[in-house]
C-alpha cells in the first residue's frame, strides 16, 4: 500500500455543545498527533479527535479508525422529535402573534405596499380586507407560497397545506367583518386612555383595541403621518396599570412594522438622504441619548451625523420606553442588514464614506448592548470593512491627482478605519505596493525640499507602526521609508550641509540630533549617520564651549541625546 492511500485528519470541538469540525488534513501522522495534543494542551478547543483514513484502491471508499480522542466527552444527542404535520398557526387569533405577522408581511409585501400598509394594519381594519380579497389573486397566491415549503417540511402534500391555509384564512375575514358588523370600538386621543382601560379587562382586549387604533390610521397620507397619529395615542395612555401596558403593547406593533420597513423608516427619518446618512440617523432614532452626548464630545461624530425632523425626536423620546424594546430592536436590525450589505454608503464621496463609517462605528459601539449586541456590531463592521479595500473602492479613493505622500496618509487613514484580520492584511498590501513602488521612490526623490520630505517620511514611518497593521507587515515598510530617506539625503549631501552651515555648534547638533531620533528624517540610514555625525560634533571643544554658556539648553540637547540613543 503506497503512502498516497494514508492520510491523517484532525477533527475539534471547538466549545463542549458544539459538533466536530474539521481543523486540518496531513499525509504526516506525527503531525496530526502534535497538532492536536498542541491545540488542548493551550486550552483551544474543548476536544480533539485524529481519524487515520486508509483508502481502499478496489472499491474507492475511505476506512476510519480513530487513533487519539482528547478533551471533554461528547454529549449524546437528544432524538429529536417529529415534526407536527399540523401548520404552526391553527386558529384566527394565532395570525396576530408577532411571528405570524412577520410571515404575513413578508407574503403580502407587494400589496401591502402599493397600499402603504403595515400587516398589523391589515389584521385589523375590515376596508383593507375587502380591497384584499377584491383583489382575487392576492390570498391565493400568499396562500399557494406558504403552502408548498410547509408541505416539504413537515412530510404532508400541498394540497392539504393549501386547504388548511385556506380555511385558517377564510375564518380570520370571517372573524373580523363580524366583529365589524356587530360594531369594534373607535379612539381617539382623548378618548384613548378610557377606551384602553376598559379593554384592559377583556380578554380579546389587544384584538379588539388594535381594531381601533389600525382605524385611527385611516387618514393618514403617509408613514410619517401614522407614527405621528401612534405617538400622540402613545402621549394619551393610561399613566400606569395594565391599561398602560396593553395601550403602549398594541402601540408598539405598528410602530415596529413601520420601521421595520424600508420606505417606512426612510419617511421618518426623511427623504433625500444617502445610505450612510439614513444608518446615521437611525442610530440617533434608535440610541438618541447615548448618540447625543457623543456628538457633543466628538466633532468627528458630529460632523456626519444628521439632524432629525420634530416627529422623529418624538419617536426617538419614546424609544427610551421598555414597552418600544421591539421597535427599538427592529431599527438596530435594520442598520446590521444595511451595514452588511453591498451597496455604497457614499457612492460618490469615498473619502467622506470613510468619515461616515469612523462616525458610525463610535456611535454603535457606544450604544451596543441598547440597541445590539458588540458581538453583531462587530461582524457587521467587518463585513463592511472588506468592501473598504477592493480595487474598485481603492483605486476611486486614491483618485488620480495625488502625490505619493497623499496616497501613502490616505492608506494609513484607511488602515485605521478597517477592522478584521483579513481586511487589515488586504488594505496593507495596498500600503506596501505604493511604498515599493519606483513610483514612490522617483517621487520622493525630485523633490526640492529635501528637509521636509525626509519630515514627511518620518511621519509616515511613525503612522505605519500605530495603524494596526501587525510588526511583520510594517516593519519591512519602515526599513523601506528609511532607504528612501537615506537616498534623498545623499542627493541633496543634507548632513554634510548642516555641518557647514554658519550657525552656532548647538544649533547645528539639534539638527543632527532630531534627524538621528526619527524626528526630522526616518530612521534607518539617515538616522545612523546623523548620529554619528553628533557624536563627534557634542565631543568638539566649541560645542562644549557653547553648551557651558546656555545652561538653559542643557535639558532639550540631553532628551535629544537620550532619544537618539534609543533609537540607535
Amino acid at each position: 500500500m503506497s503512502a498516497g492511500d494514508v492520510h491523517f485528519e484532525v477533527f475539534v470541538r471547538r466549545y463542549p455543545d458544539s459538533g466536530w469540525a474539521l481543523k486540518m488534513a496531513t499525509d504526516v501522522r506525527l503531525t496530526a498527533l502534535d497538532s492536536a495534543n498542541e491545540m488542548i494542551d493551550r486550552g483551544e478547543v474543548a476536544a480533539v479527535r485524529v481519524m487515520r483514513e486508509t483508502l481502499d484502491p478496489a472499491t474507492g471508499e475511505f476506512h476510519s479508525l480513530t487513533i487519539l480522542n482528547r478533551g471533554v466527552p461528547e454529549k449524546p444527542r437528544k432524538v429529536k422529535a417529529p415534526e407536527p404535520t399540523e401548520p404552526l398557526c391553527v386558529s384566527p387569533q394565532d395570525l396576530y402573534t408577532c411571528h405570524a405577522r412577520e410571515r404575513i408581511g413578508r407574503l403580502f409585501e407587494t400589496w401591502l405596499e402599493r397600499h402603504e400598509a403595515t400587516p398589523f394594519e391589515l389584521l385589523h381594519r375590515p376596508d383593507l380586507v375587502e380591497q384584499l380579497e377584491a383583489s382575487g389573486v392576492e390570498i391565493a397566491h400568499a396562500v399557494q407560497k406558504i403552502a408548498v415549503p410547509e408541505a416539504h417540511s413537515r412530510g404532508a402534500s400541498v394540497a392539504e397545506m393549501t386547504k388548511s391555509f385556506k380555511s385558517l384564512g377564510d375564518r380570520a375575514i370571517e372573524r373580523l367583518m363580524r366583529d365589524a358588523r356587530r360594531g369594534l370600538p373607535h379612539v381617539s386621543p382623548d378618548t384613548f386612555a378610557k377606551v384602553a382601560g376598559q379593554l384592559a379587562k377583556d380578554p380579546e382586549g389587544a384584538y379588539r383595541l388594535g381594531c381601533a387604533v389600525a382605524a385611527s390610521l385611516a387618514p393618514a397620507q403617509s408613514w410619517s403621518e401614522k407614527v405621528g397619529l401612534l405617538l400622540d395615542l402613545a402621549d394619551k395612555a393610561p399613566a400606569e396599570g395594565a391599561g398602560r401596558k396593553l395601550a403602549l403593547s398594541v402601540i408598539a406593533q405598528p410602530l415596529e412594522e413601520i420601521v421595520g420597513c424600508q420606505k417606512g423608516l426612510d419617511n421618518v427619518v426623511g427623504g433625500g438622504l444617502d445610505l450612510g446618512a439614513r444608518l446615521a440617523a437611525m442610530s440617533r432614532l434608535a440610541a438618541a441619548d447615548v448618540v447625543d452626548a457623543l456628538v457633543k464630545a466628538e466633532p468627528s461624530v458630529a460632523k456626519m451625523m444628521p439632524e432629525l425632523s420634530d416627529r422623529a425626536k418624538r419617536l426617538a423620546h419614546w424609544l427610551h420606553d421598555e414597552d418600544f424594546t421591539g421597535v427599538r430592536a427592529a431599527i438596530g436590525q435594520r442598520i446590521l442588514r444595511d451595514l452588511s450589505g453591498q451597496r455604497r454608503l457614499r457612492p460618490s464621496d469615498p473619502v467622506s464614506e470613510i468619515d461616515v463609517i469612523r462616525g458610525l462605528a463610535m456611535s454603535l459601539t457606544a450604544a451596543s448592548g441598547k440597541l445590539l449586541p458588540l458581538d453583531q456590531v462587530q461582524a457587521a463592521f467587518s463585513a463592511r470593512s472588506r468592501m473598504l479595500v477592493t480595487r474598485d473602492f481603492v483605486e476611486t479613493y486614491l483618485g488620480e491627482d495625488n502625490t505619493v505622500q497623499e496616497e501613502a496618509e490616505a492608506l494609513i487613514w484607511l488602515i485605521e478605519n478597517v477592522i478584521g484580520g483579513g481586511a487589515k492584511r488586504e488594505a496593507g498590501r495596498w500600503l506596501t505596493s505604493l511604498i515599493f513602488s519606483l513610483r514612490f521612490e522617483t517621487e520622493s526623490r525630485e523633490t526640492h525640499h529635501a528637509a521636509a520630505r525626509l519630515m514627511e517620511l518620518a511621519k509616515l514611518q511613525r503612522a505605519v507602526a500605530r495603524c494596526g497593521l501587525i510588526e511583520e507587515a510594517y516593519k519591512p515598510i519602515q526599513v523601506k521609508l528609511g532607504e528612501i530617506g537615506g537616498l534623498i539625503e545623499a542627493d541633496a549631501r543634507l548632513i554634510a550641509t548642516t555641518l557647514r552651515a554658519t550657525v552656532p555648534a548647538l544649533s547645528r547638533l539639534t539638527a543632527l540630533l532630531k534627524l538621528a531620533c526619527g524626528e526630522a528624517g526616518p530612521l534607518g540610514p539617515v538616522a545612523d549617520k546623523a548620529r554619528a555625525e553628533a557624536m563627534k560634533l557634542a565631543r568638539a571643544d566649541d560645542t562644549r564651549a557653547e553648551l557651558s554658556g546656555a545652561p538653559d539648553r542643557v535639558d532639550a540637547i540631553r532628551d535629544l541625546l537620550k532619544h537618539a540613543s534609543l533609537a540607535a
